[in-house]
């Protein structure tokens, strides 16, 4: 997942620039006011920073940046369910125009800067020569023991259980705020459902109420319907049987002539047959069949009963029954709403699967402050602060909180004796870079971005300690892709790629005709040899600072302790 390609257009002093990055560790260097920072800078505003006009090119509508990362199939399900395309890279570009108006790519497709942002996450890790600022913010140094900790999954479940436990006592809270307005809720709904359940409703005995007070109101009609379709089927004379049986027989007795009669004779006979059945049904209805009013007047009563009901509550009678159902849920919600002591149970529950999993993120913690706080100490001993002293402090906390039971802080002791203070309150610059410096390189290892840039984090060092200082870097940069802003040949002659920032004078259609342009350039054993020179010796380059600077770059670079 590391970068390979930059490419700027119109950002800030730089009208054009393509540049291809290699593994392994690769520092900038350049004069004061060359841009060396350019690219950086370039970079995060590529990877979501907020967008500023200020850096589009004097003369330029807008300005154009693009980062080209590996692919990395962990980032699949991300791009995926953000709607992005994976391929065999990572290409982030945005644009920025006059106004400030900012766009957004990921692959090609749309993105917002928070997504830019999310994914630069993932990417890049970046510490500039004011790393040790957000070493002051609790969250970070926070998250930046978790993770040296390995309980990143661990605080994942406290948020829950602590998400789990807020949403109890909530709940609690709102029933004991709310019992005088539930029991008057609870009490309106049980007289609702005692009046419905009185009826007791049934799912479908509305439609077969409805059913058999038509029938029985439509009895006579009924029966008087049956009465003469027997007659039209059995009447001596004309009734439809007799005529049915006639033609069978005038049909059975010409058969023998005209062969077709048989077949015609056979269909009369099952009509005849049928109508038989039908006229034996029509009977046996006639022998049941009764007005009978009194199952009447019961059948009107039951079907008052249930319009009654369903006037007063503004339903339909077929309706009830879901009514009643539906009361009768909104009935259970709210006794289990002003059930206080179940309620008390859950909260101490949750509570205690909370302090359950502080306590062992707690534990963690503990155990892993010595180790940081020892790996750190190690480290600074070989950035030329020797006898000074890093310690975590964690502090338990008043109140629980999201993140647990205790509050996380750095504290530094620059000297031997001193007493270690926080961070933020160490008063000398070098030695507040050299603290960030080493902290970076012990945790180098944890975040997931194979990507690490340097900007300037050696400022205030020199000697040895900035020997040591590239010796580190060129060792983070065997297992991860290392860039370095730095102004020290000693950093420079560790790494295994050189790039120079140079500025220069360019003919404008500007007031003054002239303007400042940037670039960066790949540099040759020959030109790194010059630019180590340069750096060690001022602008004038003599033979005594090229053969230091050849004299650096054969040098071997063993690793160092971290």
């Amino acid at each position: 997942m590391a970068l390979r390609r930059i490419a700027l257009r119109d950002f800030v002093i730089v009208r054009a620039l393509e540049l291809d990055l290699a593994a392994g560790f690769t520092v900038l260097t350049g004069e004061t006011g060359a841009g060396k920072s350019i690219l950086i800078d370039a970079l995060q505003l590529a990877l979501g920073n907020r967008a500023d006009a200020g850096a589009v090119r004097e003369g330029a509508e807008r300005l154009d940046v693009s980062a080209e990362f590996d692919a990395e199939p962990a980032l699949a399900a991300w791009l995926d369910e953000g709607g992005f395309e994976a391929g065999d890279a990572l290409l982030l570009r945005r644009t920025v125009d006059l106004q400030g108006r900012s766009r957004g790519w990921i692959n090609g497709s749309p993105a917002t800067a928070t997504q830019l942002r999310e994914l630069g996450d993932q990417l890049l890790d970046i510490h500039g020569q004011h790393a040790w600022q957000s070493l002051t913010r609790p969250d970070a140094v926070r998250g930046l023991l978790d993770a040296y900790a390995g309980a990143e999954d661990a605080v994942s479940v406290l948020a829950q259980a602590w998400h789990a436990w807020r949403q109890a006592i909530a709940a609690l809270d709102k029933a004991r705020s709310a019992q005088d307005s539930l029991q008057r809720e609870r009490e309106r709904l049980q007289w609702q459902v005692g009046e419905v359940m009185k009826l007791a409703p049934g799912s479908d005995e509305w439609e077969e109420l409805s059913a058999g007070h038509t029938r029985i109101a439509n009895a006579q009609a009924l029966i008087d319907a049956a009465e003469g379709a027997c007659n039209a089927l059995e009447d001596d004379e004309n009734g439809a049987l007799a005529a049915l049986s006639r033609a069978v027989t005038l049909l059975q007795n010409c058969e023998h002539i005209e062969p077709a009669f048989r077949e015609l004779g056979e269909v009369l006979a099952s009509s005849v047959a049928q109508a038989s059945d039908a006229a034996h049904s029509l009977h046996g209805y006639l022998r049941q069949a009764d007005t009978d009013p009194q199952r009447l007047a019961e059948l009107d009563e039951r079907m008052g009963l249930w319009m009654s009901l369903a006037r007063r509550y503004k339903r339909t009678p077929a309706e009830l029954p879901s009514l009643l159902a539906s009361w009768q849920a909104e009935l259970q919600a709210l006794d289990a709403q002003g059930d206080l002591e179940a309620l008390e149970r859950t909260e101490q529950a949750a509570q205690q699967a909370y302090m359950k999993e502080a306590r062992a993120v707690g534990k963690t913690r503990k155990q892993a402050a010595l180790r940081l706080a020892q790996a750190v100490t190690l480290a600074m001993q070989g950035l030329g602060m020797q006898g000074g002293r890093f310690e975590v402090s964690l502090e338990s906390r008043a109140e629980p909180a999201r993140h647990g039971l205790e509050d996380v802080a750095f504290l530094v002791a620059g000297h031997p004796g001193s007493t270690p203070r926080a961070i933020g309150k160490v008063a000398s610059g070098g030695e507040l870079s050299r603290i960030a410096l080493a902290i970076a390189v012990t945790t180098s290892q944890l975040g997931g971005a194979q990507t690490l840039i340097f900007d300037e984090v050696d400022a205030g060092v020199g000697g040895a300690v900035a020997e040591t200082v590239g010796r580190l870097m060129k060792q983070l940069g065997r297992d991860r892709q290392v860039l370095a802003v730095t102004h020290l040949p000693q950093v420079a002659a560790c790494a295994d790629h050189h790039l120079l920032v140079a500025k220069q004078q360019t003919s404008a259609k500007s007031p003054g005709g002239v303007r400042t342009e940037s670039s960066v350039s790949v540099l040759d054993d020959d030109t790194r040899t010059r630019e180590i020179a340069r750096m060690l010796g001022g602008e004038r380059v003599s033979q005594t600072s090229l053969a230091h600077a050849r004299e650096m770059l054969g040098k071997k670079t063993p690793e160092v302790s971290a």
